[in-house]
């Protein structure tokens, strides 16, 4: 009986993992910088007085346990643009770096992990680090951090 399980379970290990790699892989193909142009060009808006509320209710839909999650505000919000790659196009708003610890499905923390989120017009836009992107948009959430002028560790 063992047998009939290990099988099944050895196959789904391997099409995550090369899931997991082809996604980290996709995710470092992206377009050259903006040009001084058209960063003039950005529209952020003005700056969000209420970030905070904003990335709470924005998060609240996408964590597990969100009422016990834990959210550190690290930096920002500053104007910031998301690179694009071949899994999004390009956004830009008012950029906050956040430390999340949020429960899993078993009731234990995970441990922190780096979000960036993109705020334009009240609201979130884009963000880096959450969801089926987590595992490749990890890289691109430190890199906004240090950014954004938190050094994740």
């Amino acid at each position: 009986m063992d047998a009939l399980i290990k099988q099944p379970v050895r196959l789904l290990m391997g099409i995550l993992a090369a899931t997991s790699i082809a996604l980290a892989s996709l995710a470092g193909c992206q377009s050259p910088p903006l040009t001084r142009e058209e960063l003039a060009a950005l529209d952020y808006g003005p700056r969000p007085e209420d970030y905070e509320k904003i990335v709470r209710d924005h998060l609240r839909t996408r964590l597990v346990e969100p009422d016990f999650a834990l959210i550190e505000f690290k930096a920002g919000p500053k104007p910031l643009y998301q690179k694009d790659s071949v899994l999004r196009d390009r956004k830009h708003g008012w950029a906050v770096c956040v430390m999340i610890n949020d429960k899993d499905r078993r009731g234990g923390y995970e441990g922190f992990y780096p979000m960036v989120l993109y705020i334009r017009e009240g609201k979130v836009v884009a963000a880096n680090g959450d969801g089926l992107e987590r595992v490749a948009g990890v890289r691109y959430a430190h890199a906004g951090c240090r950014e954004l002028g938190y050094e994740v560790s």
